[in-house]
């Protein structure tokens, strides 16, 4: 830096009197420095109004200079601006294992210390009343589902056999209830004789032999086959021993019930009579309650087993239908919360980590969760930290910053984390407001979860910059520069206050501690700065260099 030469009291107070008429410089400064400039001339301002107290008000005449400034000198030094908070670590996730059901343990086949995978079976409990539920559940669906499709399948009314409707009972509009005829059906295409033969002879005669009918009357004859021989014997007329034989036969069309016939099966020949049987004729009867919706056939209609007669409808059918359907719902509800209760007697790991607690083992009972945690998991992949961010320092803390973690029970260690997201729901407090950031670790040594850290947030960091104790710069961004004369041999001491003189500078970062020179100043040159601030840091007098960190 060039000496300026010493001048007599009234040039040296002329030249002072000139330099505070010229305009003070505007300087340029980028975004950034402007960000970082904010935080150095704080103290500047402080400082301005110290220097006028002490040098410029009217009778100071630099008598107070001398005691209440120190000399420091321009350096290269590390500026980190960060955001400093503190708080417990834990691990990234923890899990305390509680059961949801009651009964014995049978397994427990893992130890405190243990890494445990998620899916992993921990404990397995006695389940015998679970599967007796579930049992019982599936039982009462059955039952359920039953009684619905019973009543779906009744609401049409349905031929029990084949045949020719005779009759149609009801008609659409009618209300019926359970055991209401609805339609008369009959089969008279094939009709049915049941002859007494005589014991003996009919041993001789089995179902499928041809036979010959004769109707009694017109002695007409007709082709039958033998449906079946009884196997009882029966007295007959006479007090002979007789059997039964069932012969059946083609309707030629004319037959009815009230014809009777006899008939012979190959030489034998029966022992007396009997009337005609229709193969079928059925009333057919209403299964449920309801309004007649349709009536599906008429008198003479052929049907067939199945064959839908007359459907069923109205409000109150389908009122009971609906309810019948909300039953079956309700019991398949109950059987898979039976069935979801038993995978509760089969305990697994929920997350992967390592086992730091095991409470119960096998043949210990357990009382759901009044039991308290069976185990306790932590996943030890990450540690994290949840540290409250003012809201004034909200803005400068984004997720990936480096976070410098460091440890009273872990001293001279520093951690490194990342800040890994910030929320926006905030905390208020007396009318300050706080925001949770949450930082991982993944390296993290000697921590263990629940010691106390206290951690700093990297904002921003320039390497290596020349700078000065902030609170060096006043008002108008100048320095005081000590003059030939001022400073002692030993560099430290203040001899003459007059000779010094204002240095404008440029400025670019800061710390609050230290500001960055951009221009103005040269490394090692040398500036005053107020002693009181100057104690305060961690650097002094003509120090060496200082990393902030």
């Amino acid at each position: 830096m060039e000496t300026t030469s010493v001048l007599t009291p009234e040039a040296a107070q002329e030249t002072k009197e000139k330099k505070r008429k010229l305009p003070v410089p505007r300087l340029p400064k980028g975004k950034k420095g402007r960000k970082w400039l904010r935080r150095g001339v704080i103290a500047a301002v402080i400082l301005g109004g110290v220097y006028w107290f002490f040098i410029k008000q009217p009778g100071g005449g630099g008598a107070g200079l001398a005691g209440q400034f120190v000399p420091d000198s321009v350096q290269r030094r590390d500026l980190t601006v960060s955001v400093s908070g503190t708080g417990t670590v834990t691990p990234i996730d923890s899990y305390y294992l509680k059961p949801l059901v009651t009964g014995e343990v049978l397994e427990a086949p893992f130890e405190v210390g243990d890494r445990v995978e998620k899916g992993d079976v921990l404990y397995r409990l006695d389940a015998k009343d679970a599967e007796m539920s579930i049992q019982q559940a599936e039982l009462a669906v059955r039952q359920a589902q039953k009684s619905y499709d019973d009543l779906a399948a009744n609401l049409t009314v349905r031929a029990g056999g084949a045949g020719v409707v005779q009759s149609v009972l009801v008609q659409k509009g009618d209300l019926v209830s359970p055991g209401t005829p609805i339609a008369e059906v009959a089969d008279t295409a094939t009709l049915t004789v049941t002859l007494p033969f005589h014991a003996a002879d009919a041993q001789r005669i089995s179902a499928g032999q041809s036979a010959q009918v004769t109707i009694a009357g017109t002695l007409e004859t007709l082709p039958g086959t033998v449906e079946s021989v009884s196997s009882a014997e029966l007295v007959g007329a006479g007090g002979a021993l007789v059997r039964h034989v069932k012969i059946r036969v083609s309707n030629p069309g004319a037959l009815t019930s009230a014809n009777s016939a006899t008939a012979q099966v190959g030489d034998i020949a029966c022992a007396g009579s009997a009337g005609f049987e229709e193969a079928l004729r059925q009333t057919v009867t209403a299964q449920a309650s309801g309004e007649v919706t349709d009536v599906s056939v008429i008198v003479g209609s052929r049907v067939s087993v199945g064959s839908a007669l007359v459907t069923l409808g109205g409000t109150a059918a389908q009122s009971s239908l609906e309810d019948l359907s909300i039953n079956l719902e309700n019991a398949r509800l109950s059987l898979q919360r039976a069935q979801d209760t038993l995978e509760n007697y089969t305990i697994t790991a929920p997350i992967s980590g390592t086992v730091i607690e095991k409470n119960v083992k096998a043949g210990d009972n357990v009382n759901n969760i009044e039991s308290g945690s069976l185990a306790v998991i932590y996943d030890l992949s990450y540690l994290k930290l949840e540290m409250n961010i003012s809201e004034l320092d909200l803005s400068k803390v984004q997720a990936g910053q480096t976070v410098e973690i460091t440890a009273d029970a872990i001293p001279g260690e520093v951690f490194l984390g990342e800040v890994d997201r910030v929320s926006i729901n905030g905390t208020t407090t007396n009318g300050f407001t706080t925001y949770p950031a949450t930082i991982l670790l993944k390296e993290y040594g000697g921590l263990n979860p629940g010691m106390n850290v206290s951690a700093d947030i990297v904002v921003e960091r320039a390497e290596n910059v020349l700078s000065i104790p902030a609170s060096a710069v006043q008002r108008g961004d100048t320095v005081l520069v000590p003059l030939e004369g001022c400073l002692a041999e030993d560099g430290v001491t203040i001899v003459d206050p007059a000779q010094v003189e204002e240095q404008s500078v440029t400025l670019g970062g800061g710390d609050g501690d230290y500001v960055e020179i951009t221009s103005g100043l040269s490394e090692g040159d040398t500036v005053l700065v107020p002693a009181q601030a100057q104690d305060g840091m961690s650097g002094g007098a003509g120090g060496g260099s200082v990393v902030v960190s």
